[in-house]
């Protein structure tokens, strides 16, 4: 089988394509993340226009401070559960999708939709829903006996904030586990059929097998998702409150850093989450891959 090449008549050409994207990872990315690691080492007052070396006494500080331990701990919780959630529900809508003949079109886009909210709306619009005084799914939890409010109980405070990234998430899953389902060819179901599987038994011993890579990337995806880009639901919602009950670690390096204008500690702070999210990263590629079946 011989396989297609793309050529291109200039050789600079593939490199021209592929410079808007480097320059905004460069940008965006790679030099504030060396601002970060290099700011972390000083002491900065709250303009940033004077800065004296200290050396690891921000790191010190940091790793003395019980509520950081606390702030782990919420950030853990929650991408876990934001994560679980997104894929689950994602993984539910494809594959209804994939089975829908008639409408497929209308009902694939109302799923799409949801990941053009910018996030600071998607955490609004779920505050209105859970809020106890006007909010209908609020009105709802309390007409099955669940007193839902996130302004004073943490536990309803976590749900919110869970439910409103996951919500966010939904769509860019859905894309991907819908490719994954439309590759499995028609004659594997067929064949499990014959052989008597029933629905369930062909989901979780053919669908699930062979969609294992889309749901490893997706994972990581997720995670990285959870611990980095949910700061803008946490901060429409609850502000990391009630106290500290929503503070996850991306939320706390704004607070401490532009609100408590300790720039030396928030940059001490996101190094540690960049460190802790590649360990991470590194960590499920090398056990949970082994699963992966290609």
């Amino acid at each position: 089988m011989q396989t297609k090449r793309v050529t291109f008549r200039h050789v600079w050409l593939p490199y021209l394509l592929c410079l808007p994207q480097l320059a905004v990872t460069l940008i965006f990315f790679i030099w504030p993340a060396g601002e970060a690691i290099v700011e972390s080492f000083y002491q900065t007052n709250a303009f940033g226009t004077s800065l004296r070396f200290v050396g690891l006494a921000n790191f010190q500080r940091l790793f003395s401070d019980p509520s950081y331990y606390a702030s782990i701990r919420v950030s853990v919780i929650f991408a876990l559960a934001t994560s679980a959630l997104a894929m689950t529900l994602s993984l539910l809508f494809a594959a209804v999708a994939d089975r829908i003949v008639r409408g497929t079109n209308a009902y694939r886009t109302f799923l799409i939709w949801p990941y053009a909210v910018a996030p600071a709306v998607a955490g609004v619009l779920w505050m209105f829903l859970f809020n106890p005084s006007i909010g209908i799914a609020a009105y709802a939890l309390e007409m099955v006996g669940i007193d839902f409010n996130a302004t004073i109980s943490p536990n309803s405070a976590m749900a919110l904030i869970i439910v409103a990234a996951a919500w966010k998430q939904i769509s860019y899953n859905f894309l991907f586990f819908l490719a994954g389902l439309q590759a499995i060819p028609n004659s594997v179901y067929e064949a499990a059929a014959i052989d008597g599987a029933g629905p369930v038994k062909r989901f979780f011993t053919i669908v699930l097998p062979l969609l294992s890579p889309t749901t490893f990337f997706l994972l990581v995806v997720n995670m990285v998702y959870a611990f980095f880009d949910t700061f803008a639901v946490v901060h429409a919602t609850t502000q990391g409150g009630p106290g500290q009950a929503t503070s996850i670690l991306v939320y706390k390096v704004w607070k401490d850093g532009f609100v408590g204008l300790d720039l030396g500690g928030s940059a001490a702070q996101s190094v540690v989450l960049m460190a802790m999210v590649a360990a991470l990263t590194v960590i499920q590629f090398r056990y949970i891959e082994r699963r992966v079946e290609y």
